[in-house]
């Protein structure tokens, strides 16, 4: 079992300016190799504290450099925001730079202000997507960019660098779906799905187990581990374990009902994002609070035994996966995050990779 590293760049710190904050949570990703984790993420977010990092391409370019094993990975690099040309091109000079350890992850975006601020419209972000995304795909493998379609034309272009043959992208690209009709995108795209745990993992499963049905009707063969994200924190007193991640847990999920207006009603007259309706009106529902306690009830927290338990359960549940956790979130203190990462590190990291869950093809 792959286990990775999500870094989310949230500065709910009240003693760090954006810059210290960015630095100190970059240096996790270069932890997380020494720490014996496989991969290291960052997602795309602009505009908020909620999450900095409006580039995470060139994020993975400096942590390449600082690094020689660990996998970099964006989850994910978002289409719509983006012209596909520039994403190859800039994803094949990464390969070339970290030596093919590039993990592409794609997605489409879920924020109204972040497509407001860019001018884009969020009515068209699933047909943006299904666009770019083949065109991305085609061109990390083939070294050429060409589309005839509405959103981006783009006659035939020759990335230069060209990808290295022996980069095989097999297994290294990678599509969030964490809605109904995100799953058949990613599945038809042949790309790996992604989630961010939100539901108990039995409501996971149904959208996971839909996408390997999907995936091998359209491409004949087994899909690869599907990638899961958790909010964790791993300390060796569970009391103090369960109160510092409920604390924080509770905090973060206050800050994504604010970054994408959760609570709001402007999910059902969005084209694409209706379901999204469904989880608002229940949060108004059940309220914030016991929304909150919900929520961090989902994630992994505990000691090292606790979370290897809680991933055992999720291997019987939603089969073959490989997890990621974000270790820093909601204003934790980074030597609270910094020692969580290393006990995970050290104890939780290890008894996964006994679990059996094969390693990508090729990665």
């Amino acid at each position: 079992m792959d286990v990775g590293v999500l870094l989310v760049f949230q500065n709910w710190h009240e003693n760090l300016s954006d810059g210290e904050m960015f630095r100190q949570e970059a240096e996790l990703g270069v932890l997380a190799e020494e720490y014996g984790f496989d991969s290291v993420w960052a997602a795309e977010h602009h505009f908020d504290d909620y999450s900095m990092c409006p580039d995470n391409l060139q994020l993975m370019t400096y942590l390449a450099a600082r690094t020689s094993r660990i996998k970099l990975g964006t989850g994910a690099v978002i289409l719509p925001w983006n012209n596909p040309l520039r994403v190859v091109e800039k994803a094949i000079m990464l390969d070339h730079l970290s030596g093919g350890r590039v993990l592409l992850g794609m997605g489409r975006g879920l924020a109204k202000m972040e497509y407001e601020q860019f001018g884009v419209d969020m009515n068209e972000s699933r047909q943006r997507f299904d666009e770019a995304a083949p065109v991305i795909v085609a061109g990390l493998r083939n070294g050429y960019v060409e589309n005839d379609g509405p959103f981006y034309p783009q006659p035939r272009a020759t990335v230069r660098p060209g990808p290295n043959p022996e980069y095989d992208w097999t297994g290294r690209i990678y599509g969030v779906a964490m809605s109904p009709d995100s799953v058949p995108a990613v599945a038809k795209v042949g790309a790996r799905m992604m989630t961010f745990m939100q539901y108990p993992a039995e409501v996971h499963a149904e959208s996971i187990n839909r996408y390997r049905d999907i995936y091998r009707e359209e491409h004949g063969t087994e899909p690869l581990p599907v990638h899961t994200q958790d909010f964790v924190y791993c300390h060796e007193d569970p009391e103090e374990a369960e109160k510092t991640a409920r604390e924080y847990l509770s905090r973060y999920f206050l800050s994504v009902v604010k970054h994408y207006d959760f609570a709001g009603k402007h999910w059902r007259e969005t084209k694409g994002y209706e379901a999204y309706q469904v989880g608002a009106d229940m949060i108004r529902e059940a309220g914030m609070e016991a929304a909150a306690a919900g929520y961090a009830d989902t994630q992994v927290w505990g000691t090292p035994e606790q979370c290897v338990e809680k991933y055992k359960h999720r291997l019987e549940v939603l089969g073959p996966h490989h997890p990621s956790i974000a270790p820093s979130f909601a204003g934790l203190p980074f030597d609270k995050v910094r020692a969580s990462l290393k006990l995970f590190g050290e104890k939780v990291v290890p008894e996964l990779k006994k679990l059996g869950v094969e390693a990508p093809v090729g990665v």
